[in-house]
């Protein structure tokens, strides 16, 4: 059965602790600190879309702010495609906009003036309705000629009554539902034109957080598929120490305890605070339980330094802890 390297590499400590607590406890000295290692939780940068790499915009080793420009990749087609969204919205806001407004203003000059002639027409039926209902009576004209002329001015009139309706309607916009159809495919275009600016800003990546580059992934030119990482990074705040303890030590453990590390090359001790005690061994002696077998059950424990003092330590670096 192959072993995960973690915990091969847990089970490496858990073992070297034992044996520096029993040596230690052999010689009658100050005990050791704990024995214990940095590990290092990384972020893998990707874009959820798929594009040749046009620009790496770091390198490894360099430190970078939050919201730092990492890699951009090929946006050609995005570019389009969110430009042909924007010209799509604007056309469906003319076409809403249109509805709204009613008839074009030249057209509604066009209805009034017929209107004016109409009216003209109208009153002048009505001066010869007259005439001819005075001629009637006195006997100069016939009856036939009378109903003409009342009929004439009966069209007329409604003439009349036929563009003031018109009129009226070449002022007012179009129907309620024609309006809300149009509203809606402007949502429908605005909606089109936000997925396209964001698909659009997946191919210039930045970085979410500040942090070390550890590694590139692909090289300039280079497809990367959607989902793949071209930038490995690790934040400071995802940087944490392994360390091992005797259960006599463990059982007074809690996290926010206090504890300095110790490490080859490191000018200074870093502090660091207790995030995690292991309920459960790391390590169990292949004895029976017993009060002098009990000592030789390690239990792992994780802390933290501070954002600043975490550059000061590398992941998978021997490190040395001692309660505070």
């Amino acid at each position: 059965m192959r072993l995960d390297p973690r915990e091969s590499l847990a089970t490496h400590w858990a073992c070297a602790c034992l044996a520096l607590a029993a040596l230690a406890a052999c010689s009658g000295e100050k005990a050791a600190p704990y024995q214990g290692y940095v590990e290092g939780e990384y972020v893998y940068v990707a874009s959820p879309v798929g594009g040749r790499l046009d620009r790496l915009l770091v390198q490894r080793g360099q430190t970078v702010a939050g919201r730092a420009p990492l890699f951009d990749l090929q946006s050609d087609p995005e570019t389009a495609a969110k430009a042909q969204a924007e010209e799509q919205l604007k056309a469906a806001q003319s076409q809403l906009a249109d509805l709204k407004t009613g008839k074009r203003r030249p057209e509604v000059e066009v209805v009034r003036e017929q209107l004016k002639q109409a009216v003209a027409a109208e009153e002048q039926a009505a001066l010869q309705l007259k005439r001819d209902e005075a001629q009637f009576e006195a006997g100069g004209i016939a009856r036939g000629q009378l109903d003409d002329s009342r009929a004439n001015a009966a069209i007329k009139s409604a003439r009349v009554r036929e563009l003031s309706g018109q009129l009226e309607v070449s002022n007012l916009p179009a129907r309620e539902e024609q309006v809300n159809a149009q509203g809606a495919q402007v949502e429908a275009a605005r909606a089109a034109v936000s997925q396209a600016s964001w698909k659009l800003d997946q191919k210039h990546v930045l970085s979410t957080q500040a942090g070390l580059v550890v590694d590139t992934m692909y090289r300039v030119g280079e497809w990367v598929p959607a989902g793949s990482p071209v930038v490995r990074m690790l934040p400071p705040q995802n940087v944490k120490v392994r360390f091992f303890v005797p259960e006599p030590v463990a059982g007074g453990l809690k996290p926010g305890r206090a504890i300095s590390i110790h490490c080859d090359g490191c000018a200074a001790d870093v502090p660091a605070v207790v995030t995690y005690v292991a309920n459960d061994p790391e390590y169990t002696s292949p004895l029976i339980y017993s009060n002098e077998t009990r000592a030789k059950l390690v239990f792992l424990v994780e802390a933290r330094p501070s954002a600043d003092n975490a550059p000061r330590l590398r992941p998978g670096q021997p490190i040395g802890v001692t309660l505070q």
